[in-house]
């Protein structure tokens, strides 16, 4: 048995795996981000510290959500999201779906099966190959 400290809230509880949160905490957590997606689909123009502000979530938690593609934004949000590696306009997450799909092809290639080898023979003709001593 493994037993954490909750990061929240401090209460002692059995850690499997994860943010070393509690089951109380997450559910809490779990609770403000539909209440946090109910907003934004009510409110679509609205901005980040307004939707901070009126649900009661710090803005790093709704930052974390982005990232984590669980939140999307309207075009007209007021939010301004941008692809970390080419800058494009996004709606949510860290990364354009093109670099998203270079990324991946990127690392399908390097985990790709090696092609074996032709192996070449040292020398030619009827010497070539194993020798054996006559003992």
């Amino acid at each position: 048995m493994n037993l954490r400290n909750c990061s929240r809230c401090g209460k002692m509880f059995n850690y499997v795996q994860g943010p070393p949160i509690c089951d109380a905490c997450k559910k809490e957590i779990e609770e403000s981000f539909q209440r946090v997606k109910d907003y934004i689909d009510g409110n679509p123009r609205a901005s980040l510290k307004q939707i901070s502000e009126d649900n009661g979530v710090t803005a790093k938690q709704i930052q974390q959500w982005i990232r984590e593609e669980r939140l999307m934004f309207s075009k007209d949000s007021p939010l301004k999201l941008v692809c970390e590696k080419c800058g494009e306009p996004i709606l949510t997450g860290r990364f354009c779906t093109k670099c998203k799909e270079t990324m991946a092809d990127t690392l399908n290639e390097s985990f790709a099966r090696p092609r074996p080898a032709l192996q070449r023979s040292a020398g030619k003709g009827p010497t070539a190959g194993m020798r054996f001593l006559d003992t």
